[in-house]
Parts: structure tokens; C-alpha cells; sequence
């Protein structure tokens, strides 16, 4: 790992593609680390080092840097299936890394008898990936293929679409709930339960007191998810809470179109997040983090930040409608 961040480090790639070309690889060596129990220093890549890989790794991330998307979104991934020949010898398809790096993703096994996903590939989804989705909604810009040589019983073809979310009238995400009541848990177990099912892929979740049979007072775990997760999350609260049982059920959420601006103000940038309605601007409100690391930056309390940030917006006229802000 060391000689490939050094390879790497030494190169006359921007300091963003060097950055996120060598996470990948620790997150690859990590996987690898806990496969064989060791540390990600402690790790000899074998075909992964190989300079192909390298090549792959940061050849998607210099793409990734150039084509400046906001979101990558990603259908259920094939992994194959028979064996695979490495330095150690024959391995099942999926490979054990293969399996560590995609924990919590929608997978599907068997369509083809060989390996469908590497180590590599699957290190880059994990590194990349912003949601799982089966049936994203965008206005298709461009296309690109990359085509395997190994022929199988279906097309061995990676496509990618670069494309906008649709922002008309009426856009809405299908999503999941996924809930459970929960009245014999040890409460300092819950923030370790929340912070595993945000790791697996939860849009949001909640806990709400309830009032549960023979009036004993719980909590009720509730969990914002796309379908396509939503087994792995159900098996997070069957596994971590005492509950019994999950319920599960479809939900539709009308969203508005949204986008990030960087705002300058006197304490630094602010990214601001603007909402959009019928096209026009509906609301504005500062990213909290940005707002809390200027603020502890330059030594002044946090609502400063907030009001600088409203002023700049506002000094920019970035629409004849007023913004409103969220306090």
C-alpha cells in the first residue's frame, strides 16, 4: 500500500485526483486487512497492485474529476459466479474482497460463470457510489460503453449514462420505511444502531417514544431507505435491536430540484444549498458543517456565520424572487 500511495503521491496529478485515487486503495487495502486479519499497511496487493489496476483506479478517478458530476447513482450489481485463479491459489466468484467492499449494496449472483466484478471495480463502487438504484429518473445526455472480450450468456458491457435529474413539476423518489417498536434495549446501545444503519445506506432515520402494550414505554426505529436496500437495513435492525419483527412498507416523496453553490463571505466559503420550485428559487440555508467549521475557525459564534452567509447570497441577486431563509 505504501509504494502504491508513494507511485502515486509522486505523480503530476491534481492534488484531488491523487487524494481520491489513493482512497480507493486504502479502502481496498482495509478490506483486504480485515480478510486476513491484519493491517491495511500489512497488505501485499497481488493482481490488484498490478499496474492495470492502478491504471483503473486512477484513470475513473481523473474521468470522475473531469466530468464533474454532483451524484453517481448505480444499478444492482452482477458479480458472477465458478472460481476465479489469483496469487492464492482458486477462489470462489465473488472473491472475499469482492464481498467486503460491497456489504450493504444490492448485488445479484450467477448470470455469467465468471468473475463479473473484481476487487478493483467493486473498491471504486464503494468509493463512488452516492445511491443504489434500480430505475433512476434523468434526461440522458450522453452515453458510454466499455465492452469485455469474454463472450457469455449476456452482454458483457459496462454503460454509464451522464445525464440531469428531471426537475419538472411533480418529481418524486419511491422509497421505503422500514419500522419496529423496541422496549427491552439497552439505551446506549441505540447510537450504535443508528450509526450502522446510516453505514449500510439509510437516507434518514428516527426514534420516536411510544406508549406500547400493558403501557410500557419504547421506542419506535424508524429507517428512509431506496427498495433496493431495504433488505440489508432490515437485517441491520433484526441483528442490532431486540425486535422480533420489521414492518415494511412503499412510500412515494414529491422532492424538489436542489443544487450546491459555494458562496464567499468575509469568515471564508459557505456551500449553500438552494431548493428550487417551478423553476424559481424557493429557499436557501447554509450547509451546517461549512458553517460550524468557520465558525471554530475563526473563533466567532455560528449564527455570524449564518448571517454572512445570507447577506452574500443575498448581495448576489441570483433571482428576481426573494430567498427565504430556514433559521
Amino acid at each position: 500500500l505504501r509504494q502504491i500511495e508513494a507511485l502515486i503521491g509522486a505523480s503530476s496529478l491534481k492534488d484531488s485526483v491523487r487524494a481520491r485515487a489513493v482512497a480507493v486503495f486504502r479502502r481496498l487495502a482495509q478490506a483486504e486487512a480485515r480478510i486476513h486479519d491484519t493491517s491495511p499497511d500489512q497488505i501485499h496487493f497481488h493482481e490488484v497492485g498490478a499496474l492495470d489496476a492502478i491504471v483503473d483506479i486512477v484513470g475513473g478517478t481523473i474521468a470522475l474529476e473531469r466530468l464533474k458530476v454532483d451524484r453517481i447513482l448505480c444499478s444492482p450489481i452482477e458479480l458472477g459466479s465458478g472460481v476465479a485463479h489469483c496469487a492464492h491459489g482458486m477462489l470462489p466468484v465473488p472473491a472475499p474482497a469482492t464481498l467486503e467492499l460491497l456489504k450493504g449494496a444490492p448485488v445479484k449472483l450467477g448470470a455469467v460463470p465468471f468473475e463479473a466484478t473484481t476487487p478493483t471495480g467493486a473498491a471504486l463502487l464503494a468509493a463512488f457510489v452516492d445511491e443504489f438504484v434500480a430505475r433512476p429518473t434523468l434526461r440522458v445526455q450522453r452515453v458510454g460503453y466499455g465492452i469485455g472480450h469474454r463472450d457469455g450468456p449476456i452482454p458483457n458491457v459496462l454503460r454509464v449514462l451522464l445525464g440531469e435529474a428531471s426537475d419538472g413539476e411533480g418529481e418524486q423518489d419511491e422509497l421505503c420505511v422500514l419500522e419496529c417498536n423496541i422496549d427491552d434495549m439497552n439505551p446506549e446501545c441505540y447510537d450504535y444502531v443508528l450509526e450502522r444503519l446510516f453505514t449500510a445506506g439509510a437516507h434518514d432515520v428516527w426514534l420516536v417514544p411510544v406508549l406500547m402494550k400493558k403501557n410500557r414505554p419504547g421506542m419506535l426505529i424508524g429507517v428512509l431507505c431506496a427498495p433496493l436496500l431495504a433488505p440489508a437495513l432490515t437485517d441491520v435492525l433484526l441483528i442490532e435491536t431486540t425486535t422480533l419483527g420489521v414492518r415494511r412498507h412503499a412510500v412515494a416523496r414529491p422532492v424538489l430540484k436542489r443544487e450546491i453553490q459555494r458562496i464567499a463571505t468575509r469568515y471564508g466559503e459557505v456551500a449553500v444549498k438552494i431548493a428550487y420550485h417551478h423553476g424559481r428559487p424557493l429557499r436557501g440555508k447554509p450547509e451546517y458543517e461549512d458553517c460550524k467549521r468557520l465558525a471554530l475557525d475563526n473563533g466567532v459564534p455560528i449564527h455570524r456565520i449564518y448571517e454572512a452567509a445570507r447577506q452574500a447570497l443575498a448581495a448576489r441577486d441570483l433571482s428576481p424572487e426573494p430567498v427565504e431563509w430556514l433559521s
